[in-house]
């Protein structure tokens, strides 16, 4: 297993499946289902290659199997904190230990660009990510962000290294 930074010659079609994958499967009960069947084919492409993000990937046998997005934190209010946007794989490599390696590569990624405090956001009901986040080290913030997808009124919750 490889993590590496997310470089040209990558399948970016590929890359945006994992996210299409992980959202239909992570995400099942949570938003609703004609959101989550309605996700287009290339949905994530461009998005991972805009500006300031920069992109992990996971690769496996030859093949692309988990993602991750950082930035400095897209929040006025943390604008001195690392963002960690995204941590996605394909439904059928989770809970083999990989999301912890790449947790941890994105958050020595952000202390190496110079964030010592790092932040990320999760879907209140997102039980799943929230324990994984907890057993890793994160801690929940009493920050939240009301957000609607799909037509649905959803809570997020901030968990930072601090």
């Amino acid at each position: 297993m490889e993590i590496r930074y997310l470089n040209r010659e990558d399948d970016l079609l590929a890359l945006s499946n994992i996210y299409e994958s992980s959202w239909k499967s992570a995400y099942k009960g949570i938003i609703p289902q004609a959101y989550l069947d309605g996700i287009p084919k290339g949905r994530w492409a461009s998005i991972v290659t805009k500006e300031g993000m920069h992109s992990l990937v996971v690769i496996r046998n030859g093949r692309m199997i988990g993602t991750a997005c950082f930035c400095r934190s897209r929040w006025k209010a943390y604008s001195a904190w690392g963002e960690i946007v995204s941590i996605y794989f394909l439904p059928d490599e989770t809970g083999k230990g990989y999301g912890k390696q790449l947790l941890k590569k994105c958050m020595e990624e952000l202390n190496r660009l110079g964030f010592e405090k790092i932040l990320l956001w999760v879907l209140e009901d997102n039980t799943n990510a929230r324990a994984f986040y907890e057993k890793n080290g994160m801690h929940c913030s009493s920050e939240f962000r009301e957000d609607q997808i799909g037509g649905k009124k959803l809570r997020e919750v901030m968990y930072t290294n601090c």
